[in-house]
């Protein structure tokens, strides 16, 4: 791990090394006990698990640490909830759970964040995303540590309305749901507000605006109300001279432009999303992460996955900013000995 990596390649300095992150793979239980000899699995003690992942990512060389710490849990019992399929190791994530909290899409278009939510306590807000900080930096002191937000605005819409009323919604009168996100961005406001007054140098902006085949709603709406409430949210952050690296699910190439206007720093994304094209447009000037296909370590053949590690290294390397990462998690149904040969294939391409 290297800290001086990690915010090198944030400040556009190009480290010596490509810096690297991963998600999930501290999770993926067997093939932490192969890289770090500790025996541990999801029924693990808490403590065991925590200290087989943090040897993990010190393993791995992690160069920074994903993480958010503003989720669903600002919405109380007062959202949607969706059930959640098996991912994680042991499926111990799975849940059957469905309420939905409107179940009239028309009855959604009155949502008022304001009336249902009420104000956060400021100095609270902050204290909590510098705690947080302050845990993730004592958790791994040699990678860059972050705080942040995941419900930004389309994420915190999917997690109040869920996908159907949302979607329904919008399908009714695009331009009255379009009210609603001026609503819950200017609610969700006040947390920007005490991320930009916290700590922590770097922070993570999560929305998932996308799907893998692209926009959800016209790309005009995204412009007309998620973007300008973008840059009203982002300019305390960016006033405060905090690094944002901003993370998007899905294909947004066709936004990537109109992120980088809202004054990100980074992007974060999966490997459907041009990384070429980020790489030439703004190679120079903002950070990305990414973007190996993780489909590749879970079916390829040891040439597919170092083919895949060098088609990201030969778009990245040349970029101060860039980091290396499996861009759609490392989950726990990957074979451990793939996850093995993308490890040695990055070793392989990491020095300049």
């Amino acid at each position: 791990m290297s800290r001086a990596d990690g915010m090198a390649a944030i400040n556009l300095e190009m480290p010596d090394r490509v810096p690297r992150t991963e998600y999930s793979a501290e999770g993926h239980w067997p093939l932490v006990s192969k890289v770090t000899g500790i025996p541990v699995t999801e029924d693990s003690p808490p403590e065991l698990r925590s200290r087989a992942s943090a040897a993990f990512r010190r393993a791995w060389n992690y160069d920074f640490n994903w993480s958010i710490r503003i989720h669903n849990q600002i919405f109380g019992d007062k959202r949607t909830t969706m059930g959640h399929a098996k991912y994680a190791s042991g499926g111990v994530d799975f849940d059957t759970e469905v309420h939905m909290l409107y179940e009239d899409p028309e009855d959604a278009l009155s949502f008022d964040p304001w009336e249902l939510y009420g104000p956060i306590n400021h100095q609270a807000e902050v204290a909590a995303f510098n705690q947080h900080y302050a845990a993730n930096a004592a958790a791994d002191p040699d990678a860059v540590a972050m705080t942040g937000i995941y419900t930004t605005c389309m994420s915190g819409l999917i997690e109040v309305f869920g996908w159907d009323t949302m979607l329904c919604a919008a399908g009714i009168d695009a331009a009255g749901f379009g009210e609603v996100t001026n609503r819950y961005c200017d609610w969700m406001a006040q947390y920007f507000r005490a991320l930009a007054d916290s700590d922590a140098p770097v922070v993570m902006i999560h929305d998932d605006i996308v799907w893998t085949s692209g926009a959800f709603f016209h790309p005009d709406w995204y412009r007309k109300y998620i973007f300008p409430n973008y840059r009203k949210m982002f300019a305390p952050v960016i006033e405060s001279g905090k690094k944002i690296l901003y993370t998007s699910d899905g294909t947004f190439t066709e936004f990537v432009d109109d992120i980088a206007a809202c004054g990100v720093n980074g992007f974060v994304m999966e490997p459907t999303t041009d990384m070429a094209y980020i790489a030439e447009k703004y190679g120079k000037t903002h950070a990305f992460v990414g973007n190996a296909d993780t489909r590749v370590l879970l079916l390829g053949t040891r040439q597919d996955i170092e083919a895949e590690v060098k088609r990201c290294m030969d778009i990245g390397k040349k970029c101060p900013g860039f980091f290396m990462a499996v861009g759609n998690h490392i989950p726990a149904n990957t074979p451990v000995e793939n996850a093995l040969i993308y490890q040695e294939a990055y070793l392989k391409h990491a020095r300049r």
